[in-house]
């Protein structure tokens, strides 16, 4: 059964959550500060975390900061709807992907599921056959693992998501819309920065290449393109 641990503050609402989510057959625990959520997160075997922001004690950003030191396990952050700095912090830290609040006990267990697929989707013969190699880089899509540079790539869920899918289109435009459907598993929101900021994380781990530029080009009004070299 798939393990899901809930950080929230709000009793009721957290109360009422995790009752939604074990009538959908997961095994939800909770915490209500993030300093317990942080603890949690790190001595149970979770299968994704989910963060609330606001909380006592420490923070979700915080928390989530510690978590990504020890921990790459997919976590969705609940942020209050409209308030785009935690958003993007939270995605810069490495978080999987947000749902702002108030949500819907449905649209919570929707991004849960995208995100859990996403890691574990069927690997293809393909996968099996052979990794993806563009340049200093190696994916291997069935243990969703990478390499830069012949040395180990720390990647989100998410991250790998978009890198994979940018690498299999290398020298070729793959549209934001794209991105977010098959890296998030929802369209693209109007206003939604989640893929850019995603990307922006993956510069920073790819560095630049020998001159200068990045590896990962945006084409204005189309998306994005990872360049061959």
């Amino acid at each position: 059964m798939t393990r899901v641990l809930l950080v929230d503050d709000d009793v009721e609402l957290s109360g009422m959550l995790s009752e939604y989510l074990t009538q959908e057959g997961f095994d939800t625990d909770v915490a209500h500060d993030g300093e317990a959520g942080v603890k949690a997160a790190l001595e149970g075997p979770f299968d994704i975390v989910v963060l609330d922001v606001m909380m006592p004690v420490l923070n979700g950003v915080d928390a989530l900061r510690k978590i990504r030191q020890h921990s790459n396990m997919p976590v969705l952050m609940l942020t209050a709807r409209g308030d785009d700095i935690d958003r993007v912090v939270g995605l810069e830290l490495g978080a999987d992907d947000y749902v702002p609040k108030p949500c819907t006990p449905r649209e919570l267990v929707a991004r849960i599921r995208a995100i859990l697929r996403r890691m574990s989707a069927p690997a293809t013969a393909a996968d099996h056959a052979d990794a993806i190699q563009e340049g200093p880089l190696t994916l291997w899509p069935a243990k969703r693992t990478a390499e830069w540079h012949g040395n180990a790539l720390t990647l989100t869920s998410t991250e790998f998501s978009i890198l994979e899918l940018l690498a299999r289109h290398a020298g070729s435009v793959v549209s934001k819309n794209e991105l977010s459907e098959k890296a998030l598993g929802r369209p693209l929101a109007r206003f939604d920065r989640s893929i850019d900021v995603h990307v922006s994380s993956i510069r920073q781990k790819l560095g630049a290449r020998r001159d200068g530029q990045s590896w990962i080009q945006t084409v204005r009004g189309q998306g994005y393109q990872f360049v061959r070299e």
